[in-house]
């Protein structure tokens, strides 16, 4: 192998800046190469989200198979999913796909604050935890699945541990939500075993798909061969980078610069 092959289940952003729109940027800028299974078109932009189509189960299935059977899979990152249904026949799937490291991003809520998951599907995603080697919530999505209050990096610690007790997968509490100069991302693995990254923040409004960009990021690192804090540390640096060199389009919440944060990566 030359290159990770990276799956990316997920769903799309007209708007270009999250999504599987930046998972692909994403992909394609840290060496990998992208193949997805769309689950759902939004129509939106940086202000927010106007209308949302979930794909068929039947068809997000038929994508997988397409690209496992005939390219191959090192690597699994999902993000948006469109339905509990959906939700439950991924983690059947993937079931079978043990070997294969699988990146979930819990996504709940557009940045803009527009809900991306209804209470059926978020129940749904203890399940895709449970095949999953990361996940990578932030604090409310933190706080949605243990029901804790997740208001600092203490708390994001502790409903983390019960998560990775619960589904022994690894957590990746992401600290972007809290108060404060300095954000705190905290690995917690299924053993308990913690590690921490620290970063001062970045003051800006092109935040539009950090999440994303993180989890892929991640999953192309894991398909790589590294080690999970070595994926996760390089993932970090990427996305900082890119929103350093985001290009301030929009009047919202705009997208990152994926492309010129390549340089500034290196």
């Amino acid at each position: 192998m030359t290159i990770p092959r990276v799956l990316i289940v997920a769903g799309s952003d007209s708007g270009g800046g999250a999504g599987i729109q930046a998972d692909i940027k994403t992909v394609t800028m840290l060496g990998g190469h992208a193949m997805t299974a769309l689950t759902a078109v939004t129509a939106q932009n940086t202000l927010g989200v106007s209308d949302v189509f979930s794909v068929p189960t039947t068809m997000v299935l038929a994508q997988i198979e397409a690209v496992a059977d005939d390219i191959g899979v090192d690597a699994v990152k999902i993000g948006m999913i469109g339905s509990a249904e959906t939700a439950d026949a991924l983690a059947m799937r993937f079931e079978t796909m043990r070997d294969v490291p699988i990146v979930f991003d819990p996504v709940m809520v557009a940045t803009s604050g527009a809900a991306l998951a209804d209470n059926t599907t978020i129940a749904a995603f203890g399940r895709l935890m449970d095949v999953a080697a990361l996940a990578t919530p932030n604090a409310p999505e933190l706080a949605a699945l243990t029901g804790r209050n997740v208001t600092n990096a203490d708390e994001a610690e502790a409903a983390a541990r019960l998560l990775a007790a619960r589904h022994r997968c690894a957590i990746l509490a992401k600290g972007g939500h809290f108060a404060g100069d300095m954000l705190t991302d905290i690995l917690v693995s299924p053993d308990g075993t913690t590690s921490r990254w620290e970063g001062g923040r970045i003051e800006t409004r092109h935040t539009h798909g950090t999440g994303c960009t993180l989890a892929s990021a991640i999953a192309t690192g894991l398909g790589t061969g590294l080690f999970i804090t070595e994926a996760i540390a390089r993932a970090r640096a990427y996305v900082r980078a890119a929103i350093v060199a985001g290009p301030g389009l929009g009047a919202g919440h705009g997208p990152m610069g994926h492309a010129l944060g390549k340089s500034w990566f290196d």
